[in-house]
């Protein structure tokens, strides 16, 4: 898809991380109104970390019709959901089981056990939470392929609106970026951009940490999102971002170019952004 991005460039992490909750609780409010439902990919690694912290607390926590969106991973590694390295754990911990706020004491306005220093998180349903089944294709020794095809099987179950090549049609598609231009898992020059599955297991990278093997969403799913939202921050993607949004397309070199398009939102901190060409900020 051409056209470009709108972007958003924030002074620090913790005000692109607002903004991008912002756009996330407005997306899914906007889906539910129109469709009776919202679907959002999110993703792993540092990224959300921020975004659900805002998500989790008011006023955003409050807005959302949380029983009616169901969340859906970019990608996910081949471990345990309860691992350090699964990018389903981050949104366990933070989204779903908020971390109790710092310097209460008794119970808070969500809080229910401040001392213990757990609090409840959105009330999103389990159903509604479509993690990959990695803890049980371990448990069956199954590998990342009977993963990947679980996985697709949900969501073909889903029933989600698809485009004309049968992909479906997400409502937010949420992802951060690599210092290689990687989203999701679909690495430059990935067989991914070949293949017809929703879902494709995925050689452990060596190029890049973890190494870890893991599954990914077909590229093609993050072309056709509503709302397709990518968020970087750190001087370590500037250089990275300015190739991504120079003058040449080639998503296969630079898989971020596959959310440069038209309708897409980027949120992108000073440091992140301080390569980019002046034409690149919007």
């Amino acid at each position: 898809m051409s056209g470009e991005p709108r972007i958003e460039v924030l002074p620090d992490p913790d005000a692109t991380s607002r903004a991008a909750a912002a756009a996330i609780a407005d997306a899914l409010v906007d889906a539910v109104e129109q469709r009776g439902r919202a679907d959002w990919v999110t993703t792993g690694g540092s990224t959300p970390v921020g975004i659900y912290r805002e998500l989790a607390v008011a006023p955003l926590r409050d807005r959302i019709p949380w029983h009616a969106v169901h969340v859906w991973w970019g990608d996910e590694r081949y471990v345990p959901r309860d691992h350090p390295l699964s990018n389903v754990l981050l949104l366990d911990q933070v989204l779903v089981s908020a971390a109790a706020r710092a310097g209460l004491s008794g119970t808070g306005e969500y809080a229910v056990d401040v001392e213990s220093g757990a609090e409840p998180g959105v009330p999103l349903p389990a159903s509604n939470i479509h993690a990959p089944q990695m803890s049980a294709a371990i448990g069956a020794a199954a590998g990342p392929a009977w993963a990947a095809e679980q996985y697709a099987d949900r969501l073909r179950d889903a029933a989600l609106p698809a485009t004309d090549e049968g992909f479906p049609v997400f409502d937010i598609v949420l992802v951060g970026v690599g210092a290689d231009a990687h989203v999701m898992s679909v690495f430059p020059g990935s067989a991914l951009f070949d293949s017809e599955a929703w879902v494709e297991a995925v050689p452990a990278p060596t190029h890049i940490e973890p190494h870890v093997a893991r599954i990914s969403l077909n590229p093609r799913i993050l072309e056709a999102a509503r709302l397709p939202m990518l968020v970087a921050h750190g001087t370590g993607k500037a250089a990275m971002l300015a190739s991504v949004l120079g003058a040449d397309r080639d998503a296969r070199r630079w898989p971020a170019q596959l959310a440069r398009r038209e309708g897409a939102l980027w949120f992108l901190d000073q440091a992140a952004a301080a390569d980019l060409p002046a034409t690149g900020q919007g």
